[in-house]
């Protein structure tokens, strides 16, 4: 089939040439025309995937119309704050009976809308399947065996994506929890901030296995709030893209964790990045979402008060510990 994937970072161009490579006819687009030039003459992305050839049949594309015309699955990977005037600027080229795929994990900020909501909404008339899972993109376009979910209410849409983007390093389960597996991915970048800040406060890993255990919880819990099935949380896109964000040394979100545990501050840790760490804009968005339902997250809230409010790290981490006691499953 023909494949527009929307957004050429790290994530978006390994979605593409794990498409391309499928033998699909796949365009990348992308906002930077040195990442486009790269891509059409190096077969490269040294700008956010550096030192990994690409599918000499992958194409790049600044023109989102262009990269859009004739596609019968798009796969958006923009960052989460960008990602609805994004889909919004060319919904129009879409064609009728295209199937839509969202890989950006978050929570829009100023609406607190998932992401497979946020291209619904900007994008009508389509279905909508999200992409999530523990996935450095690194390791995926370097061919490390890999596996994913593909959720959506739409069982059809969900297999077409499951078969589109399956490969024999790159293994893809469906699921009909959108909620779930949207807010798994979502959530674990917190997590994966929290962990980091742990890490470099120089703590060991005990708190870190305390952190990721009750990080777990609070993503439950929330999930359940918004009708998601708790077993999700123990499957790739909860547990498994938890382990691997607060854990992995590709972690982006985890390293900005560490940055700000040793020291700096936010504005620092972020300095001179090309790629985004989501779990810093999702704090904001899990907090006010987690106020909104009612929903009790400590780490979230604590992580908020060291990024947000001036928190020092080692008092947040205090007051997690002196919190009152109580039943592990309460």
């Amino acid at each position: 089939m023909r494949c527009a994937v929307i957004g050429g970072g790290a994530w978006g161009t390994a979605i593409a040439d794990r498409l391309a490579r499928n033998g699909h006819d796949t365009v990348l687009w992308a906002r930077e025309a040195d990442v486009v030039e790269a891509v059409n003459t190096r077969h490269e992305n040294p700008r956010f995937l550096a030192n990994i050839p690409l599918a000499p049949s992958l194409v790049a594309e600044g023109d989102m119309a262009t990269a859009l015309r004739g596609a019968t699955l798009v796969v958006y990977a923009a960052p989460s704050h960008v990602l609805r005037p994004v889909v919004a600027s060319c919904a129009q080229h879409i064609a009728a009976g295209t199937v839509l795929s969202v890989a950006t994990k978050g929570i829009e900020r100023e609406t607190l809308a998932l992401m497979t909501d946020v291209v619904a909404e900007a994008a009508p008339g389509h279905p909508v399947v999200a992409v999530s899972g523990p996935s450095f993109a690194a390791e995926v376009a370097m061919g490390q065996p890999t596996a994913v979910v593909a959720a959506c209410a739409d069982h059809a849409a969900a297999k077409l994506v499951q078969a589109a983007m399956s490969a024999s390093a790159f293994r893809v389960y469906t699921s009909d929890d959108v909620v779930g597996v949207e807010l798994g991915g979502a959530l674990k970048n917190v997590m994966a901030v929290a962990t980091g800040i742990l890490d470099g406060l120089g703590m060991g890993f005990n708190p870190r296995a305390a952190l990721i255990t009750r990080g777990l919880a609070e993503m439950t819990r929330l999930g359940v709030a918004l009708g998601a099935k708790p077993d999700t949380f123990a499957g790739l896109a909860g547990l498994g893209d938890l382990v691997l964000t607060c854990t992995g040394a590709l972690s982006r979100n985890r390293a900005v964790g560490v940055a700000i545990g040793q020291g700096q501050t936010l504005d620092e840790a972020l300095a001179g990045k090309d790629s985004v760490a989501e779990g810093v804009l999702n704090t904001q968005s899990a907090k006010a979402l987690a106020d909104k339902m009612g929903v009790e997250m400590p780490i979230v809230d604590a992580t908020h008060r060291i990024l947000f409010d001036g928190c020092a790290p080692r008092d947040a981490v205090a007051e997690l510990m002196a919190r009152e006691l109580r039943p592990e499953r309460d």
